[in-house]
Formats: C-alpha cells, sequence, structure tokens
C-alpha cells in the first residue's frame, strides 16, 4: 500500500517538484526558489553510495535549510545492497520526505558505472534494488527514471516493479538515457505509466513554462510535473503553474525581477576564497539559462559569456535588465533560436534527476 505524498502548497491544483541536479540545488538555490514561489516538493543532489561514502555534508545542509519550509526527499544512486542499507539508516536520522533512487542520470561517467541510468539496462538488478529499498525504508519511498537506457525494451516491466515494490511516487523523464536532452520527449511513455502504475506519476522533460506544464498534464494525466533546468531560467515557474491551473492571473517576471535573481545567483555561487573568474564562471552557468527568455537576439547572453569579473557581469545586468528597460517583461517561453550552454558535461546536467 502506498504513502500519501506530503500536503502541497495548495490543494485542487497539480504537484509540482524541483527536480535534482548536481551543482544547482543545493540549500541557498532551494532557497532562493522557495522566495519566488515554493514547489510542493524539493529533490535533493544525489548522495553518492559506495564502499567508503558517507552523507555529502553539503547535501545534508540543504535537507536541514529546506526542510523546515517544504517537504525534502533525499535522492540516492548506487547498486550495492549493504551499502545502500547503511546509505538509508542514515538518511532516516535527517528531516526528509522520503528517499528517492535515481534510475535516470544520463551522464556517461556515470552511467558506465551501472548506476543512474546504467541499471535501466539490468532489469534483474533493478528488481533486487527496489525490493531491498522498500523493505529497509519505513516511510516514502520514491523513483525517477527514463524510459529505457538505449531503446524502450524494458519500460514496461520497469513499471511493473514500481507496484510490485509499492513505490510512493514516480518521476518519468520521457527520454531514453541516451537521447539525454535532446531531441523530443515522448510523452505518450507517461501517459502509459498513468495508467499502469498505482502511484501518483510526475512527469518530467522540457516543461520549459507554466503553459507547457499544463498541456503535459492533460496529455498524459499525470498527477504533477518535475522541473529542473527550466526553473534555472526562471525560479517563478512553480507559483505560475498553480496560478494558471486555478485560472488566476498568472505573475510574469519582469526584466527588473531577473536582476534581483541575478543578485542571488551571485550571492549563492559565492565561496570562501574563490577566485573572482571561478566565480564569475559559476554565475554564467546560471546565466545561460536567464538569458534564453531576455530578448531574442541573444544579445544578453552574448554578453555575460564574455564578462571576465563581477564588475562585467553587473555593468551588463544594468545594460540589460535595468534603468528603461526594467519593466519590460521577460519571455515567457526560451526564444526558440537561442541555446544555452553550460561549460562542461557534467554541470546543470538534471541527471540526476532522470
Amino acid at each position: 500500500m502506498t504513502q500519501p505524498l506530503p500536503k502541497p502548497v495548495e490543494d485542487n491544483v497539480p504537484f509540482t517538484a524541483l527536480a535534482p541536479m548536481q551543482d544547482v540545488t543545493n540549500g541557498p538555490f532551494m532557497t532562493v526558489v522557495a522566495d519566488c514561489g515554493s514547489p510542493d516538493f524539493y529533490f535533493t543532489e544525489y548522495f553518492r553510495v559506495h564502499t567508503h561514502s558517507t552523507l555529502e555534508p553539503h547535501i545534508v545542509r540543504a535537507v536541514e535549510m529546506i526542510a523546515s519550509r517544504r517537504p525534502v526527499f533525499a535522492q540516492i544512486m548506487g547498486e550495492h545492497l549493504p551499502d545502500i542499507g547503511r546509505t538509508i539508516r542514515a538518511l532516516c536520522k535527517l528531516p526528509i520526505a522520503g528517499i528517492d533512487l535515481n534510475l535516470g542520470c544520463p551522464v556517461p561517467k556515470v552511467y558506465k558505472k551501472n548506476v543512474g541510468g546504467g541499471l535501466l539496462r539490468d532489469p534483474k538488478r533493478v528488481d533486487d534494488i527496489l525490493g531491498f529499498m522498500r523493505e529497509h525504508i519505513s516511510g516514502r519511498f520514491s523513483v525517477k527514471m527514463r524510459i529505457g537506457f538505449d531503446n524502450t525494451e524494458f519500460f514496461g516491466h520497469m513499471l511493473d516493479l514500481i507496484n510490485i515494490h509499492d513505490v510512493d511516487l514516480l518521476s518519468i523523464h520521457a527520454r531514453t538515457v541516451k537521447e539525454m536532452y535532446r531531441g523530443i520527449v515522448h510523452y505518450d511513455f507517461i501517459r502509459d505509466a498513468v495508467q499502469r502504475v498505482s502511484c501518483p506519476v510526475l512527469a518530467n522533460g522540457e516543461i520549459v513554462s507554466a503553459k507547457k506544464a499544463l498541456d503535459v498534464l492533460a496529455y498524459t494525466k499525470a498527477h504533477g510535473v518535475m522541473i529542473g533546468r527550466p526553473a534555472i531560467r526562471n525560479p517563478w515557474i512553480f507559483r505560475q503553474v498553480r496560478e494558471l491551473a486555478s485560472g488566476r492571473e498568472m505573475f510574469r517576471p519582469r526584466r527588473k525581477n531577473v536582476y534581483e535573481y541575478l543578485e542571488k545567483v551571485w550571492e549563492l555561487t559565492d565561496e570562501p576564497n574563490l577566485p573572482e573568474i571561478a566565480h564569475v564562471n559559476k554565475t554564467k552557468k546560471f546565466m545561460n539559462f536567464i538569458g534564453l527568455t531576455v530578448d531574442e537576439e541573444g544579445i544578453f547572453i552574448r554578453d555575460i559569456r564574455r564578462s571576465q569579473n563581477k564588475a562585467d557581469v553587473f555593468r551588463i545586468a544594468d545594460e540589460h535588465l535595468g534603468g528603461e528597460k526594467a519593466d519590460l517583461f521577460i519571455n515567457d517561453e526560451p526564444f526558440a533560436n537561442l541555446v544555452a550552454r553550460p561549460n562542461h558535461e557534467g554541470g546543470f546536467e538534471e541527471s540526476c534527476v532522470v
């Protein structure tokens, strides 16, 4: 028998969740999102599970920072049962809403270790892990997955395993691991899952706006949406989903709101003794996404990518987001001709989301 989900921010609207993203969904970022209009649930970066693993202190801090505001699920990624058991025991001492298993990370250095999305090649191993985790988790147990590794051969069987092991929540990124974040999202697989599994399902993949969220929900009949990288660009997206779903006027951020968000991003990416250029580069990763809706010509993105120091960053922000441009609305969805280019493969992959 599955357990009910935690109480949402607002009743009678679809669930929303912030997807886990390595190097992004830390405590400060979750707090910024909460201030903009919190999702119902948060998911942490993944706790690595291996022979010598311990709970990463910065993820523990993230749990402690956000748990007093909204429910947070602790995500784990691993495949060795004794180590998973040890990690579950440690996590159960934290103020978490549940424990989540990652079956979707598409980063090659991850799946080559037969964890994350790599496990989707081995249904028997997934069966063992799900059974073990359900036996050892007394609270909520959630799973995030993709629809397959390089094909969808095992998708139906994976859904059967979700039912067999009484998983409480399933999130699906409707691409294969090999498709990563490219190409169309196969929402029909989410629709099939909703009809087949007994637990609530969250739809994930290219939920770029509140309108897109409602379109996906109408098609799939999913119980809610999980949003990752679009929330980097638009941290107001969760409140927008609630507002649009309930027929209220939807908040539309202006460039001055983006400027304030950039100031918070600058603060949350700071670390003791961090060189200025490294701080600028960390900020650029966020701004690559934020800039997708500022101007159709991509001038803001172009300029911010050339910035070398804090003075550059805020001069460019003043030019594009302040002054007479401050009250201009940003676009509701990314401009089709613009592409975010984070500076390394593993960074900002919703990966270890699904």
